[in-house]
């Protein structure tokens, strides 16, 4: 039976519970379907939609105006240049005005306390589109991503290498839980989750039957592992100098074939990209001259494996958004 979410907001995945997270992701699938077979069904026909970008993204932006346009949506972007909000206007007075003309908001922004303004004040819906804090548009195309692969959720292994107290650690942590899958952060004790976060997320998997665990040895957390997770070691905002730590503190987390070897032998790849595997970007350059590294957080032997599933994810972000924004402003 259909679960109605209209006119609910998605702030964070802990604000769902495993039954709704299933329906967005079976929907997706019943969406990329449609989309496939040229039957798409429009259901936001005549729906306006603010995407409120404070930070710049390929996939982010892609998917959310593809998935709204496909939908029969228009939609309107305003870059980091593109608002007055945070500079010459308050978060809560732009959420008041820009509600009274879109029927949702995507944010995608620095800070999680900004969403919570939003959803607060706009009187319409509103997407996490990535914030310090949380992901969980991304979780919902990784999910989808891994189902697609492997069939079910339930009971996984998902191992997450590097910076765990990041948005994506702290977004995969709370995913597994609701879904009773078995997540692991390897990564320096300086890098788990804030304790506050894990005892909810332990909470939630004593219902759900997860687990949820947390190790310094990366080759202990890989080891019969379904799904080998990374994320790059520096988020966008953070200054330059925290590279010449991060690279030192987390470059033993670096997934590579060894890793993957020990893991099981249809172990996925995943990444939410971009990710550092090569010199053809400018911060892989600079981070070559300074500290001698050709690959980061993942080698791109392991990158381009057959066990990479990349790709995939990406194009599921058009497709989980899409169910998102059906599912909660649709006709």
């Amino acid at each position: 039976m259909a679960l109605n979410l209209r006119g609910r907001s998605l702030r964070t995945l802990l604000d769902f519970s495993p039954r709704e997270i299933r329906y967005l992701l079976d929907l997706a699938r019943d969406l990329k379907r449609a989309k496939y077979a040229g039957n798409e069904i429009p259901k936001l026909t005549g729906k306006n939609i603010c995407l409120l970008f404070q930070k710049d993204s390929t996939r982010t932006r892609c998917a959310f105006e593809v998935a709204a346009l496909d939908q029969g949506a228009r939609v309107t972007y305003l870059g980091p240049s593109g608002s007055q909000m945070g500079k010459k206007e308050s978060v809560e007075d732009t959420a008041k005005v820009l509600g009274r003309m879109y029927d949702g908001i995507e944010f995608r922004g620095y800070k999680q306390e900004d969403v919570e303004i939003l959803i607060e004040h706009a009187g319409v819906p509103v997407f996490n589109g990535l914030t310090d804090k949380y992901h969980p548009t991304q979780i919902l195309a990784d999910f989808m991503t891994i189902i697609e692969e492997r069939g079910e959720l339930k009971g996984k292994k998902l191992v997450f290498f590097g910076d765990a107290k990041n948005n994506m650690g702290n977004s995969l942590m709370i995913g597994a839980a609701k879904m009773g899958m078995h997540f692991v952060a390897a990564a320096p004790k300086k890098y788990w989750p804030e304790d506050a976060l894990v005892k909810e997320c332990q909470a939630i998997a004593k219902e759900t039957g997860a687990k949820i665990e947390f190790t310094e040895d990366a080759k202990l957390a890989a080891k019969d592992a379904d799904v080998l997770y990374t994320d790059v070691w520096v988020s966008m905002g953070e200054p330059a100098e925290v590279w010449e730590s991060r690279v030192k503190e987390l470059k033993p987390y670096q997934i590579n074939s060894e890793l993957l070897k020990l893991a099981k032998s249809n172990a996925l790849f995943m990444h939410c990209l971009p990710a550092f595997h090569d010199l053809n970007t400018e911060v892989g350059k600079d981070i070559f001259d300074k500290f001698g590294l050709k690959e980061m957080e993942v080698t791109d032997e392991v990158f381009r494996s057959k066990n990479s599933v990349v790709f995939e994810e990406a194009e599921n972000r058009v497709h989980s958004i899409k169910a998102v924004m059906v599912a909660m402003i649709g006709n």
